[in-house]
């Protein structure tokens, strides 16, 4: 097993931080039932980020796929997932009710499901730091 230079050992190190982990899991399922009780604080902010994101991305990746049509194959993959990230970004404004409620459902329940699982995993950090 690996030690510091104290002369801990490296599981003992992380063992110690279970806490953190904690905070995070319970800061996560904050964050996840603050998006499903109140989705209107932040939905519209999001969407328009995301749409930004997806347009942007979209026409870097036709713009990389131009550049590199000598240099890799089947090049009009990119083309067609720059085409489809331009088209969800298009989508998410001409539609944002729609796409608000999917994007609140999907981060809040991936915000809960985050959250649970640090919580188990500082438990379980904890429970390897009463062994060690």
């Amino acid at each position: 097993m690996r030690t510091d230079v104290e002369g801990r050992t490296v599981l003992s190190e992380v063992a110690d931080r279970w806490w953190a982990e904690v905070i995070e899991g319970v800061l996560g399922i904050a964050f996840g039932l603050l998006v499903f009780f109140w989705p209107g604080l932040t939905e519209v902010a999001l969407l328009w980020v995301i749409a930004a994101w997806a347009i942007v991305t979209g026409v870097t990746e036709i713009v990389g796929a131009i550049q590199l049509r000598r240099v890799i194959a089947n090049e009009w993959l990119l083309i067609l997932g720059g085409i489809a990230s331009i088209l969800f970004g298009i989508l998410l404004i001409a539609f944002p009710g729609a796409g608000i409620l999917g994007l609140t459902w999907m981060i809040g329940s991936y915000a809960i499901i985050f959250g649970v699982l640090f919580l188990f995993l500082a438990f379980r950090l904890r429970g390897m730091r009463q062994r060690v």
